[in-house]
């Protein structure tokens, strides 16, 4: 399987607009991989609290449109990182969206933990409540969103639900790098499954991001690893190694507490 993370740079700089007409180009490059990943909150940046409102959209709104017509014309299947969606009751959600290659919307996920302790994305965003798995033609996907990661339940119940491979999307900071990666094994170890954990790059609001998005095997190794501006990390690996890991060191099967 090969799957390609774009490592966004979010410059405060680029209009909305223009961010959205080219990431769909490099997504568009992508043709040939089996999975697409974008960061959380790319068209806006996940710190830039102050235009969440002005720039939230429907959930098949303009992010949705470029996405799906990007998807379609490289042929894959695209994790399009997350947008600020504003339900028809005004709710905002910070909102994955996931394409066939097709370019049909066939998933989304409202992210579970909101960061900001009842500050920011905490206060201004609708909680989801769902865990969403997905089947793709090698693998079963599992979807979390930045903050999402430091919370080990999330992830086993993702794998309760058939998951083998764990794709987070995160605006993560800078300053809290070493958790980043830290965290990435730990969800792939304890979990026995691959973790696509794919961060932007520059700047949201003032708060530089981490980069360095990462893919992790189920042994907790770290298949490929990207710098700190954008990129985009291509990586090959083999999906089966998650029932060959679970067979021969069956520790999931050990739990006394469930």
């Amino acid at each position: 399987m090969r799957a390609s993370l774009i490592q966004i740079d979010v410059d405060p700089d680029e209009s909305v607009n223009s961010r959205r007409s080219r990431v769909a180009s490099l997504v568009r490059d992508q043709a040939g991989s089996d999975l697409v990943v974008l960061p959380e909150l790319w068209p806006v940046g996940a710190f830039a609290y102050e235009s969440f409102g002005r720039e939230a959209e429907a959930l098949r709104g303009p992010t949705h449109d470029a996405m799906a017509a990007a998807a379609h014309d490289a042929g894959v299947w695209l994790h399009a990182g997350s947008i600020v969606e504003r339900e028809d009751s005004g709710t905002l959600y910070n909102t994955t969206l996931f394409f066939n290659p097709d370019g049909a919307l066939t998933r989304t996920y409202r992210k579970i933990h909101r960061f900001g302790f009842d500050k920011g994305e905490a206060a201004m965003m609708g909680a989801g409540s769902e865990l969403v798995t997905v089947p793709h033609p090698s693998t079963v996907l599992g979807f979390a969103t930045c903050y999402d990661l430091r919370f080990p339940e999330l992830f086993r119940g993702l794998v309760d639900a058939g998951a083998e491979t764990l794709v987070v999307s995160a605006g993560w900071p800078e300053r809290r790098r070493a958790h980043w990666t830290l965290l990435a094994q730990a969800r792939a170890v304890e979990n026995q499954a691959y973790v696509l954990a794919c961060c932007s790059a520059g700047s949201h609001a003032g708060v530089p991001q981490a980069g360095h998005s990462i893919v992790v095997d189920p042994w907790g190794e770290v298949l490929a690893e990207a710098g700190p501006g954008e990129e985009v990390l291509t990586v090959e690996f083999d999906p089966s190694t998650v029932a060959t890991t679970r067979d021969r060191f069956p520790a999931l099967k050990d739990r006394v507490l469930r």
